[in-house]
């Protein structure tokens, strides 16, 4: 590690913990883009669906997490390995062939296209709490996350930069609900106003687990980030390493207390039947107007987690077009090292998903496409563990990995794994007429 600082030195200085230039992501921006895409929506409810699982969810949690980080540290080293390759499907292409490349890119990026609708959605829903009109009507939900989602497209216009501080002053806010709810756990077990229930390994069952882990699955959706943005990371090699590693890392153990203590120091009834479990817990161990704010801070939660994924897509596109996997021109960038044209159309086609199911409930529609965005990444996960055994990087972590994100598509569900076919299959026809065309 000592080398790899005094090599972050040598090529721009103390490893740029800020965003340095226009174009490019420092590492904290970096660290940023990792926790900021990871904490989003679903830390804010999950508790009421781990309740029921008790200590279950606990292991399951420590199941996803060490899942997740062995896939970090795979892609932290292919990055290493592989700088050219410049993103997790451009591994993929170097180990298999552009065709495979093509079709993991495909399936990655409408997973993102579809994931920026349901964070956009998740906020709506939050708002509406406080903007009651935003929840009424059919179309309403849909029409306003769409506007939000414009939003923050005109934030990513502005510059790289522009989005990466964007990013760092939103997880600055959105990890302080987390850290009052670790504070009052605290609180509450060394005052003995509650205990935690005891831990009977009989009660352990393998199906509980596999069920919990495939619940905090969406949860931890996005520790790829920095490997995707690789190209617009100051010194890749050191700082994609550091941010995608640090960032799971630090959420990952976030997560697990916070979910843990809500799901576990709550009543079950009370945990898992609760519509907003974070402000439940804070109302009923502290302060029922503080519990108010947790609705303001879910919302900055959302709209962080949203800057985040769409400065993803769009450098996903970027990415894609610049190894001819779509239109070339996509990849041009502005003189700020903005590409403008990979923005809007994601922009364009993200708003085409929330429209075409405008008719659905706020529930529903975020329910639909959450399945969407979990089963798609799962693929990703999967063909970048086997181009690490391919290519002959991190080989055992590489097979540890891969046997994790096969559980994980197991625990998934056939619905869900058809679906992802499904999907993948939609970028048949983009690929015979990219080919047939051979657009440069």
């Amino acid at each position: 590690m000592a080398g790899d600082w005094d090599e972050a030195e040598q090529a721009g200085g103390k490893a740029s913990v800020i965003t340095t230039s226009s174009g490019s992501l420092g590492l904290m921006a970096a660290i940023a883009l990792v926790m900021g895409n990871m904490i989003g929506s679903g830390v804010f409810l999950l508790p009421a669906s781990l309740a029921p699982f008790g200590w279950n969810g606990v292991i399951g949690w420590l199941t996803t997490i060490s899942g997740a980080l062995v896939l970090a540290f795979v892609l932290s080293r292919l990055t290493h390995a592989r700088p050219e390759a410049g993103s997790p499907a451009g591994f993929v292409t170097d180990a298999f062939g552009k065709t495979a490349g093509f079709f993991i890119s495909w399936i990655y990026l409408v997973s993102l296209w579809t994931s920026v609708v349901t964070i956009a959605v998740a906020a709506v829903s939050y708002l509406s709490s406080m903007v009651p009109f935003l929840g009424r009507g059919e179309h309403v939900p849909a029409l306003a996350a769409i506007a939000l989602l414009w939003l923050v497209t005109l934030i990513n216009l502005r510059s790289m930069r522009a989005a990466g501080n964007f990013q760092i002053v939103t997880l600055a806010l959105k990890i302080i609900p987390l850290l009052v709810v670790i504070v009052l756990a605290v609180h509450i077990l060394a005052s003995g106003k509650a205990q935690l229930p005891s831990f009977d390994p009989s009660e352990v069952r393998s199906g509980a687990i596999n069920g919990a882990a495939t619940l905090t699955l969406w949860a931890l959706l996005g520790f790829e980030s920095a490997s995707v943005a690789a190209a617009r990371v100051r010194n890749p090699k050191v700082n994609v390493a550091r941010a995608t590693l640090w960032g799971t890392a630090l959420t990952g153990a976030l997560y697990l207390m916070v979910c843990s203590a809500i799901a576990l120091l709550l009543p079950s009834d009370l945990a898992s039947h609760s519509a907003a479990p974070f402000a439940t817990f804070v109302a009923r161990f502290w302060d029922g107007n503080a519990a108010m704010l947790i609705a303001v801070f879910a919302v900055i939660s959302c709209i962080g987690a949203l800057n985040g994924w769409t400065l993803l897509e769009a450098e996903m596109v970027r990415d894609m077009a610049s190894r001819r996997l779509l239109p070339h021109w996509l990849a041009e960038t502005d003189a700020r090292g903005t590409a403008r044209r990979a923005l809007l159309v994601s922009a364009v086609v993200a708003s085409c998903f929330a429209a075409l199911n405008a008719s659905r409930t706020m529930q529903a529609l975020f329910e639909y496409l959450l399945l969407l965005s979990t089963s798609a990444t799962l693929w990703l996960y999967l063909a970048c563990a086997l181009a690490a055994l391919r290519l002959g990087v991190a080989r055992i972590p590489a097979l540890l990995g891969a046997l994790y994100a096969l559980w994980t598509l197991w625990g998934a569900g056939i619905g869900a794994s058809g679906l992802s076919f499904v999907l993948m299959a939609l970028g048949l026809p983009i690929w015979l007429w990219l080919k047939h065309n051979e657009i440069d």
